[in-house]
């Protein structure tokens, strides 16, 4: 009898959790893409998605409660995946954001968005592996989910959902988050980018749209060209790109596919701005 009890009352508290995670996750449309997820990260109208959700300056953000705001895109990484969108609005009901660093493999944790336009769908799952470059878990993800919460049982959000590897969903962790809105100075392509699985081990970043004037279109990178790796090491992460730029000195060699064919970018790394250049 008690043991009947006691799931009754964690089945409730995780049903309270996840229709609290629910009103903090918002549908975010831009461009001519479908609708992805974003969350409300504070109670000012900041809301925090997928760089390869938000996708142009401009955005509309869709609350829980039904209201639609026109959104303008205030911060944008498309190599950390991450991007911050601003709407009109006050008093909205924030997250409550967990330290990623906490979580610990087998915890409990879920997730939530909007895949196939579906409002607030919640999946869980347990941690498999954690990092400061990655949360993976192993739950179900699935087109929409993207740029929604990943939270602890307690409701803590503790990364933004951005893509499935292996079967495992992969979520930029919420203190890389907190990182980005501080606006760390970072090298940037100038190009939009979205992880796809090229092998059991490996990633592609896929360029989805480039920034004028940007040294990536000076250098004659090109939409759908796939970015596979620097100075012979292959992407196993999205942030490896960011890592490895960071990493690098002078000029390095920037790996990618057009089609069948694999080029080689030369990319110019400075302190605070990557040129680019092709050979």
């Amino acid at each position: 009898m008690m043991a009947n009890t006691t799931l009754t009352n964690i089945a409730a508290e995780l049903t309270e959790v996840a229709a609290k995670l629910r009103d903090r996750t918002v549908k975010v449309k831009s461009g001519s893409l479908g609708v992805g997820s974003g969350v409300i990260w504070q109670s000012d109208g900041l809301i925090i998605t997928n760089a390869h959700v938000a996708t142009s300056n401009r955005a509309t953000v869709e609350l829980a409660d039904g209201r639609v705001f026109d959104a303008v895109r205030t911060q944008f990484d498309p190599q950390q995946d991450l991007a911050a969108l601003k709407i009109i609005a006050t008093d909205l009901t924030a997250a409550t954001i967990g330290n990623s660093e906490a979580l610990r493999v087998g915890e409990l944790v879920l997730a939530v968005g909007n895949p196939f336009a579906d409002s607030g769908a919640v999946t869980t799952g347990i941690i498999y592996a954690n990092n400061p470059r990655a949360v993976m878990a192993d739950l179900q993800l699935y087109p929409g989910n993207s740029g929604g919460p990943l939270a602890d049982c307690q409701g803590l959000v503790v990364g933004i959902n951005t893509m499935i590897v292996n079967g495992l969903a992969v979520a930029v962790p919420s203190n890389t988050v907190e990182r980005f809105l501080q606006g760390n100075s970072r090298p940037q392509l100038g190009v939009t980018l979205q992880p796809v699985l090229l092998g059991r081990r490996s990633l592609g970043l896929l360029v989805l749209s480039i920034l004028p004037g940007s040294a990536a279109e000076t250098a004659g990178v090109q939409i759908g060209d796939v970015l596979i790796g620097v100075s012979g090491r292959l992407f196993t992460s999205m942030n490896d790109l960011t890592k490895y730029l960071h990493e690098s000195k002078g000029s390095v060699p920037l790996q990618l596919l057009r089609g069948r064919q694999q080029l080689v970018i030369y990319v110019a790394v400075q302190s605070d701005k990557t040129a680019v250049e092709a050979t």
